[in-house]
């Protein structure tokens, strides 16, 4: 499920400045990227039995490599995914997610937001 009106969307940011921000707000670097994407997730445990809900942050670098410290990186959208053990994470909007989740979802990209409007 796409998470709509956070502010966070299309904006460009550097790798250093974006990954100092993600990790102060907990979101983990995934360790899938490539030369030109970037994914954070944040996990957020679930009462249902085999189920973990994840935010997902994701960029695309606009110039250099991710892997380099100068990248430059644009972030799309993000999204709330609901994993299903053994078979992934699921983000489509047919997914029924609680209304506090979704709330508490929107306000940790808020809060991301926020925060790299003063550092950026």
């Amino acid at each position: 499920m796409k998470l709509e009106n956070t502010g966070i969307d299309n904006k460009v940011i550097d790798i250093s400045t974006l990954n100092y921000v993600m990790g102060k707000h907990a979101f983990i670097l995934g360790e899938s990227w490539d030369y030109e994407r970037v994914t954070y997730d944040y996990k957020i445990n679930s009462q249902e039995k085999n189920v973990t809900y994840y935010v997902r942050i994701q960029g695309e670098a606009i110039e250099g490599d991710v892997d380099s410290k100068t990248a430059v990186i644009k972030i799309k959208t993000p999204l709330l995914g609901k994993h299903y053990y053994p078979h992934g994470i699921e983000y489509g909007e047919e997914e029924n997610f609680p209304k506090n989740l979704m709330e508490r979802a929107h306000n940790l990209v808020v809060g991301v937001n926020d925060e790299l409007e003063q550092l950026g």
